[in-house]
């Protein structure tokens, strides 16, 4: 599971240096394109830190879901709060790709804790 959190991370932070990146070159910049690599930063930091610490795995793991967590619930309510008005532009792309990637963690997450449950319910 730390490894998924790293890969995601990395997917985070290459949508929030994409999306500002994008800004920039139709000057159209904004701090709030970074938003996802903040997100990155975070699951990347937590996967990098549970490798290391196996003591602290499961913990930091839970808090990486949770992150993920509200790294979907963020841009999916924002989608849906849009959803009479959305046009499919940059910016819509990015939200839902930040949305995409932060429940495919939460999904695998929570796949991988309920295997790790039964595994020890089976010792």
């Amino acid at each position: 599971m730390p490894s998924v959190a790293i890969v995601c991370g990395i997917l985070l932070i290459l949508l929030g240096v994409i999306g500002y990146s994008y800004g920039l070159m139709t000057q159209n910049a904004s701090p709030t394109a970074l938003i996802p690599a903040a997100f990155g930063i975070v699951l990347l930091l937590l996967g990098f830190v549970s490798e290391k610490k196996e003591n602290l795995r499961k913990h930091l793991m839970h808090l990486a879901v949770v992150v993920a967590l509200i790294g979907f619930i963020v841009p999916a309510s924002r989608i849906i709060s849009k959803a009479g008005e959305l046009t499919l532009n940059f910016a819509t792309l990015m939200l839902i790709s930040m949305a995409l990637v932060c429940l495919v963690f939460v999904i695998l997450g929570v796949k991988s804790f309920i295997d790790a449950r039964r595994q020890r319910k089976e010792t």
